[in-house]
């Protein structure tokens, strides 16, 4: 092992708290009228917010400084506690509904999402399998098949609450570190073309996301049923030119639309902000993706490079879906955006995966 760095990386962190701290204040300015009329408290969920991610930050640091090494020795543990986890949150009694989904374990309103971290769990096992295992990938019978079979084991699990974003999040990041681990590109296309009709089949069995896919095509269709979050989405973005209405002054936040703190945060951001303050914030998502893979480029050994390509991956393929429905471009999911929406375990999984990053930063070469 090399000798460690003076200090991880400083542009890294410097994007992280720049959108961690753009997503407070955000989440403020989307929330503080749900916040007024629901707990008669404007600052109900930003004061949450700091908590979680104070807690984040607390994570990330701690986690900064644990050579990432541990995480090789400790991930098949990680993985079965989190299997263990996805059993028991659907347990009724247990396990607790929001949305339509069995997806929490708490008490109250303070609680986690096991599947949340079932996708960190299974980067970092997927790391010290294909890390040891290299050479196997390219075989489809010895390699490729038995590590999509763990993936798509925790899919289905995650599948049973149902949450199909976090699912899908999860299988695309394990697809990208395995594609970049050596598989060959001729056995994706044939699994991708089983896999392609097996999220068609998903869809198709459940009227709801037959509806999303219908609306993400025509959302005018049903403009207030299944196409009104696209619709309203759609006219916050508009409003918003170049430099935007100016931070506050969001209308859409007004009852308009659903949960503007959580899923739609870019939405409200970008009506506020405009143009300008929407493409910086994908700039600063751009730099994490750049520092990212540097550091996986430069880590001194295979387990610090995969791992660092599925943490980035995770990120910048939450990103790309998160964005992507805000714009009307891919159907609704139900996926945060990183560091930026309301959410506990998601705010909390993502710095505690930049203080994995990080700690490799502090070993790698570049």
């Amino acid at each position: 092992m090399p000798s460690k760095k003076s200090a991880p990386d400083f542009i890294l962190i410097s994007a992280t708290f720049l959108l961690l701290s753009i997503g407070i204040l955000m989440v403020y300015s989307a929330s503080a009228d749900l916040g007024q009329y629901r707990f008669n408290d404007a600052f109900f969920f930003a004061k949450r917010q700091m908590l979680f991610a104070g807690l984040g930050i607390a994570a990330m640091f701690f986690i900064m400084n644990i050579n990432y090494m541990t995480w090789r020795t400790w991930g098949k543990v990680l993985l079965l506690i989190c299997f263990l986890l996805l059993i028991v949150v659907l347990v009724p009694g247990i396990g607790q509904v929001r949305g339509g989904a069995r997806s929490w374990i708490g008490v109250g309103a303070f609680s986690i999402q096991p599947s949340e971290f079932m996708k960190l769990a299974m980067i970092t096992f997927l790391a010290k399998y294909l890390a040891e295992h290299q050479k196997k990938i390219t075989s489809f019978k010895k390699g490729l098949v038995p590590t999509l079979a763990l993936v798509m084991t925790a899919f289905a699990m995650i599948m049973l609450q149902p949450d199909l974003g976090t699912g899908a999040v999860m299988v695309g990041t394990s697809v990208v570190m395995i594609f970049v681990a050596g598989a060959r590109v001729s056995h994706f296309a044939g699994l991708g073309i089983i896999g392609l009709l097996g999220f068609a089949a998903l869809i198709i069995s459940a009227p709801y996301r037959m509806k999303r896919i219908t609306s993400f095509l025509d959302p005018w269709s049903d403009p207030l049923g299944s196409g009104f979050q696209i619709i309203q989405s759609l006219y916050a973005l508009g409003p918003g030119g170049l430099l935007g209405l100016g931070l506050g002054q969001s209308r859409q936040k007004f009852g308009y639309l659903p949960e503007p703190q959580t899923d739609f945060i870019f939405a409200i951001l970008s009506e506020e902000l405009g143009f300008i303050g929407a493409v910086f914030v994908l700039l600063l998502f751009g730099i994490l993706l750049w520092r990212g893979i540097r550091i996986a480029l430069g880590a001194p050994d295979l387990f610090g490079s995969f791992l660092a390509i599925g943490i980035i991956g995770m990120v910048a393929i939450q990103v790309m879906i998160n964005v992507g429905v805000v714009t009307g471009l891919m159907p609704v999911t139900g996926i945060t955006l990183p560091f930026l929406s309301y959410g506990g375990s998601s705010l909390t999984l993502m710095l505690a995966s930049i203080g994995v990053l990080l700690n490799i930063s502090r070993y790698a070469r570049y």
